[in-house]
């Protein structure tokens, strides 16, 4: 896949259709461009994913994870591009956040989904899990790296065999990579320093959360939609996005986004 140039070193991202309009996705931490594309799987135009510092072929970089590093690296795509809308998944939602409020004029639409924070630091037990799972990557203890990844999952989806299969091979792609610095530095942190500056964001946004899910509480979403401008709010229930609602949340995500 090509690659374009980072703040902190090369970015892998893959384009796919073409055409206007151009939207940049951007995946969660721990997460790939491969698990970011269903979420742009109904969506028009030229479609933009990217690979943040230490996910796939992307540079690890030696700078502190900051959502102010990884806003910097999701400008880099979005200024190569041209890109005018974006939508990003919790890590991804925060970096796009932060972006968006340094720069509100940049895009036309954006979706956020599952925000994990807004403007306050986080020291719970989500977070600790985290910074618990940075270190089974960092030994590659592939095993209980992938019961942790099956635990992260919405209760009804943590028996089910693809679940398992996924962990499985989840775990042993974050293996390879130099995501663990990320697991350890950025849960705490949060994107906006401030949160009158979201009434900058004119433009219109979509925000995605489920209930149950206490790494990215329906609470923030919520609350993220009520302090945006024009802002409307997508809350699914605790069967997960993905694994429950599939079909329901790309036929919303490309309704909004292709408006």
């Amino acid at each position: 896949m090509p690659t374009v140039d980072g703040p902190s070193g090369p970015l892998e991202v893959l384009v796919t259709g073409r055409g206007e309009p151009i939207t940049v996705f951007a995946h969660g931490l721990a997460g790939s461009i491969a698990e970011t594309r269903p979420f742009g799987s109904g969506v028009a135009g030229t479609k933009v994913f990217l690979h943040f510092r230490g996910h796939g072929a992307s540079a690890g970089g030696e700078t502190p994870w900051t959502y102010a590093g990884v806003a910097a690296e999701l400008m880099a795509v979005v200024d190569r591009y041209d890109a005018r809308r974006g939508l990003g998944v919790s890590l991804g939602a925060g970096a796009l956040l932060a972006a968006a409020v340094d720069r509100p004029d940049r895009f036309e639409r954006l979706v956020f989904v599952l925000p994990a924070t807004i403007d306050k630091p986080r020291r719970d037990p989500a977070v600790q899990r985290m910074q618990r799972m940075a270190e089974l990557v960092e030994h590659r203890d592939l095993g209980p790296l992938a019961d942790a990844l099956v635990a992260e999952q919405p209760a009804p989806a943590r028996v089910r065999p693809d679940v398992r299969i996924w962990a499985a091979r989840q775990a042993r792609r974050l293996a390879a990579t130099e995501v663990a610095r990320g697991l350890r530095e950025l849960p705490p942190q949060y994107p906006v320093a401030d949160r009158s500056l979201l009434g900058r964001l004119k433009c219109p946004v979509l925000v995605v959360g489920q209930d149950d899910d206490d790494a990215h509480p329906a609470d923030v979403a919520s609350e993220l939609a009520r302090m945006l401008p024009d802002a409307r709010l997508a809350l699914f229930d605790g069967a997960g996005l993905v694994w429950g609602h599939r079909a329901e949340l790309r036929d919303l995500i490309s309704a909004f986004l292709n408006g």
